[in-house]
């Protein structure tokens, strides 16, 4: 089984139920399934092969859904690029994917028309139509001026909805997912229909999802998280998307209140930002029923915050693009524990690892390493750096973290985030943690500096409601609750912290800018 023959079986299940609501708009599985069907024998006519790779350059439509779903049906490798990056950005990953087709949003036809001579290896580009009137006339010229380019209507139309794609394998790579990282250039991790469907099965059951589930997916589509968690496991069950085209509190209210919603999905920041929303009324989510946050560990006081507001529960998990992403969530059905990221799910083993390979004990910290049937096959044309994550099974996640008696995990901060001051090991996180529980503040990121006397100090960067806040004042409120060589050095308040399009803090911007102020 796999992703898109289950989607099949659903649809035949739940035929006239409605599949996605997008902007006042429903459509039913059957409607869906047709659409992917027809999407999937309009690439194969345009020569479009199992096997090959092809790019998706899309936002939170239903054209992503179907786009990813039709091409899973015809054997091909999808490859889902943030449409915001730049050029050079979306090129690299272009070139080093060997992307034969990109489907992209029409707004990309300018960029398209700039980048096409400097991509050889595509074949053709297939735009969806997001003006209410269609194409506009400089548009169709550019259609016209470039054999390559279609247009998504055009594929859907000359499909045959009776097509049947190739069996398909579950080692066959089903997505390559490119992973920021920190240094170098993105690393492509490859995801089979094996790692894709049973942690889109998994998490569906460990969260109870159902078809009488209302989920939103306001994160990205194109991120790993809202694929399994907010796309592909719903889908399996049979479940309704409730499409955000983006992530705004405002609508969000809006969306939960009118859809009666379920399930939301988010990062820590879109918890962070519900909850600052002045407007926000607890009755307007007074229909979920959980709350799910990943990609980033969520600072206690803000779970704590939105949970006696809201009244809602929130279930903090982990995961990584090349886990597929999901190892962990607090149970249902067990007690939860703020600040832990919960157990193992289903057919997914976690253990904490020393520096010698040896696994420590509870309590103590160490590298989580992970193994199931979601681990990732590899890294695109990377084997050095797929031979050092992928070691005797286990994948290395370079997160560090502890496991208490209970069997719950928790977070302690980014290998390579580690503090050391003067010889002592201080955790970012922790730092975090103690700053986010003051009342005055919003946001909090923290980050080691090079320090003469002890190799590093602490530097933290906050963002505060209170104008009148000052340093000093945090400072005081550290010395209360942290050893002295965690305290921070130098606070410096900012407007805003610098995040991805996922809402997840990017300490390396922080870290890119102290060097820069170094290098003055």
């Amino acid at each position: 089984m796999n992703l898109s023959s289950r989607l099949h079986e659903t649809a035949k299940r739940f035929a006239s139920k409605p599949a996605y609501y997008f902007l006042g708009q429903e459509c039913s599985y059957a409607e869906l399934d047709g659409a992917i069907t027809k999407f999937a024998s309009g690439l194969e006519k345009l020569g479009v092969k199992q096997g090959d790779h092809i790019a998706l350059l899309l936002g939170n439509t239903p054209h992503f859904v179907v786009s990813l779903y039709g091409a899973l049906r015809l054997g091909v490798t999808v490859i889902p690029i943030n449409p915001i990056y730049t050029a050079d950005e979306i090129g690299y990953i272009l070139n080093n994917g060997d992307v034969k087709v990109v489907v992209a949003l029409d707004l990309a036809i300018p960029l398209v028309e700039k980048m096409h001579s400097v991509l050889p290896k595509i074949e053709q580009f297939v735009f969806c139509e997001t003006k209410p009137n269609g194409l506009v006339q400089a548009d169709m010229e550019s259609l016209t001026a470039f054999p390559k380019m279609k247009t998504f209507t055009d594929i859907v139309a000359v499909g045959d909805v009776t097509f049947q794609g190739p069996e398909l394998q579950d080692d066959d790579v089903a997505i390559i997912l490119y992973t920021s990282g920190t240094t170098g250039k993105p690393k492509g991790a490859m995801l089979t229909h094996k790692n894709l469907y049973s942690n889109a099965e998994d998490v569906g059951e460990y969260l109870k999802m159902s078809h009488d589930d209302r989920v939103v997916t306001a994160l990205p589509m194109f991120h790993v998280f809202c694929l399994t968690v907010a796309l592909n496991a719903p889908l399996l069950c049979g479940a309704t998307l409730l499409i955000a085209p983006r992530f705004s509190p405002k609508e969000i209210f809006e969306l939960v209140k009118l859809q009666q919603a379920t399930v939301f999905a988010g990062v820590p920041t879109m918890y962070n930002f519900l909850l600052q929303y002045p407007e926000g009324n607890p009755d307007d989510l007074k229909s979920l029923r959980l709350c799910i946050s990943g990609g980033a560990s969520m600072p206690v006081a803000i779970l704590m915050n939105f949970e006696q507001k809201f009244n809602v529960l929130i279930s903090e998990g982990y995961g990584l693009s090349e886990a597929s992403p999901v190892t962990c969530f607090n149970p249902l059905d067990r007690p939860r524990k703020p600040g832990s990221i919960g157990t193992s799910i289903l057919r997914v083993e976690n253990k904490i690892m020393d520096e010698l390979g040896e696994e420590v004990p509870v309590g103590m910290v160490g590298e989580l390493i992970v193994r199931g049937p979601n681990v990732m096959k590899g890294y695109y044309k990377m084997p050095e750096e797929t031979a050092a994550t992928l070691r005797n099974g286990w994948l290395y996640t370079g997160d560090l973290a502890r496991m208490d008696e209970d069997g719950y995990f928790y977070i302690v901060d980014r290998k390579k985030d580690l503090i050391i001051v003067g010889g002592f090991n201080v955790y970012p996180r922790e730092v975090e943690e103690v700053i986010y529980s003051h009342t005055d503040v919003i946001e909090v990121a923290v980050l080691g500096v090079p320090d003469l006397n002890q190799g590093e100090a602490v530097k933290a960067y906050v963002v505060s409601k209170n104008p009148e806040l000052s340093a000093e004042q945090l400072l005081t409120f550290c010395k209360e609750h942290l050893a002295k060589y965690k305290i921070p050095s130098s606070i410096e308040f900012i407007e805003e912290l610098p995040k991805n399009t996922t809402g997840k803090i990017l300490r390396r911007a922080l870290r890119s800018q102290v060097i820069q102020a170094i290098g003055k």
